[in-house]
C-alpha cells in the first residue's frame, strides 16, 4: 500500500459517526493464524475470500442471476404482450370493465418489466469515475418505478368503477367475460412459474449454508412477480363474477366491484417491494442481516479489542456491504486479524464487498464519543 493511502486511511479515523459501546464483553475468541507485531492500518475490499478479483465469488453468482433474471423477465414480457391484446380484445367484446381492468393491469406489468430488463442493462454496465459503485442501483429505480406506475393505473381505474356504478348505464357479455377470465387465469399461473425464484443457495468451497444473504432474491423479477400475483387474483376474482354474471345477469354490479376490491389487494401486494426500495435507498441494515450478530462475530475474532464506525448497507438488495474500523492489541498481528475477520464475515454473512481498516487499541477509546454505537 502506497504511502499516500496510508495517510487517506489514517485521516479516516477522524471522520467515525456516532455509535453505542462496542466492547469485548467476554465472547469467544476466534483464533488467529500467526501472532504478530505488525500494527500497519489496513483496508481491504473483497469479492471473494482472496485478493484476485478474477476468482469465482458473490459478484460472479451476481451476474448469474442477473442473465437468469433477463431470461425470466424477457420470457414473461412475451407472454404478458400477447395475452394483454387479448384480454383488451376479448374485455371489449363483453364491455366488462373489470376484464379491462385485468388487461390494464397486465399493461402495467408489461411496462414494467420492460422498465426492469432496462434497469438490469444499466446495472451491467461497468463502473466510472463518476458513477463509482457502477449503475446496480438501477435495478431498485427500477423496481420503484414499477410499483409508482400500477399505482396510477390502479387509481385511474377505480375511478372508472365509481363513475360506472353511478351511472348503471352498461351491458355486459357473460359468455365472452367467462372465458376471457378462464383464460386470464391460466396465464397469469404460467408467468408466476416463470417468474418465481426458489431462493435456495449453496455456499460451495465451504460449510453448506441457508443465510438469509444467499437467499436474497433479484428485485427486478421479485417486482414482476408479486404484479403477476396480484393480477392471478384479480383474473381469480374476474372469474368468479363471470361464473355469477352468467347465472345471475341482474348483478351486472359485480363488475366494478371487483375493481374495487381487487385495487386494494394490488395495493397491498406493492407495499412490501416499496419498503424494500426504501430501505436499500435510505442505506439501512439490509433486510434479514443481525446488525449485534455481524458486531459480535468481529469482537469474537482473537486480537480484537474494540470497533468503531461498523457500517452495513445494501448496493441492490442482494449485495449487502460492510466498513468497519477494528482496533487491535498490541501483540497481534494485524494482518492474521484481518484475514480472520474477513473469514468470518464471508463465510457466515455472504457479503459482497468488505472494507476493515485495522487500528491501535488505547484505553481511551472506551470513553471516546465517537467510539460509541448505534442507538435501537
Amino acid at each position: 500500500m502506497e504511502a499516500t493511502e496510508r495517510k487517506h486511511l489514517l485521516d479516516a479515523r477522524l471522520g467515525a459517526g456516532s455509535y453505542r459501546s462496542l466492547w469485548q464483553d467476554g465472547a469467544g475468541r476466534i483464533p488467529l493464524s500467526s501472532p504478530g507485531l505488525d500494527l500497519q492500518p489496513v483496508e481491504l475490499a473483497t469479492k471473494s475470500n482472496h485478493y484476485c478479483h478474477a476468482q469465482t465469488g458473490p459478484s460472479s453468482d451476481c451476474d448469474l442471476k442477473k442473465k437468469r433474471a433477463w431470461r425470466q423477465l424477457w420470457v414473461a414480457c412475451a407472454f404478458c404482450l400477447l395475452f394483454m391484446i387479448g384480454e383488451v380484445t376479448g374485455g371489449y367484446l363483453a364491455h366488462s370493465l373489470a376484464i379491462m381492468t385485468d388487461a390494464a393491469h397486465l399493461l402495467t406489468d408489461f411496462a414494467s418489466m420492460l422498465i426492469s430488463l432496462f434497469s438490469l442493462w444499466m446495472s451491467s454496465r461497468p463502473a466510472t469515475k463518476t458513477m463509482n459503485f457502477g449503475w446496480h442501483r438501477a435495478e431498485i429505480l427500477g423496481a420503484l418505478i414499477s410499483v409508482l406506475s400500477i399505482w396510477v393505473v390502479t387509481g385511474v381505474l377505480v375511478y372508472l368503477a365509481v363513475e360506472r356504478l353511478i351511472s348503471g348505464d352498461y351491458e355486459i357479455e357473460k359468455g365472452t367475460m367467462l372465458i376471457t377470465s378462464g383464460c386470464a387465469v391460466v396465464v397469469n399461473i404460467i408467468m408466476g412459474l416463470i417468474l418465481h425464484q426458489s431462493g435456495h443457495g449453496h455456499s460451495h468451497g465451504h460449510e453448506h449454508s441457508h443465510d438469509t444473504s444467499q437467499q436474497q432474491e433479484n428485485p427486478s423479477v421479485r417486482a414482476a412477480f408479486i404484479h403477476v400475483v396480484g393480477d392471478f387474483l384479480q383474473s381469480l376474482g374476474v372469474l368468479v363474477a363471470a361464473f355469477i354474471l352468467y347465472f345471475k345477469p341482474e348483478y351486472k354490479f359485480i363488475d366494478p366491484i371487483c375493481t374495487f376490491l381487487f385495487s386494494i389487494l394490488v395495493l397491498g401486494t406493492t407495499l412490501t417491494i416499496l419498503r424494500d426500495v426504501i430501505l436499500v435507498l435510505m442505506e439501512g441494515t439490509p433486510r434479514g442481516m443481525d446488525f449485534m450478530a455481524v458486531r459480535d462475530l468481529l469482537l469474537s475474532v482473537e486480537g480484537v479489542e474494540a470497533l468503531h464506525s461498523l457500517h452495513i448497507w445494501a448496493l441492490t438488495v442482494a449485495q449487502p456491504i460492510l466498513s468497519v474500523h477494528v482496533a487491535i492489541a498490541g501483540n497481534a498481528d494485524a494482518q492474521a486479524v484481518l484475514k480472520a475477520a474477513r473469514t468470518c464475515l464471508q463465510g457466515k454473512f455472504h457479503f459482497h464487498t468488505v472494507t476493515i481498516q485495522i487500528e491501535d487499541y488505547s484505553e481511551d477509546m472506551k470513553d471516546c464519543q465517537s467510539c460509541q454505537g448505534p442507538s435501537d
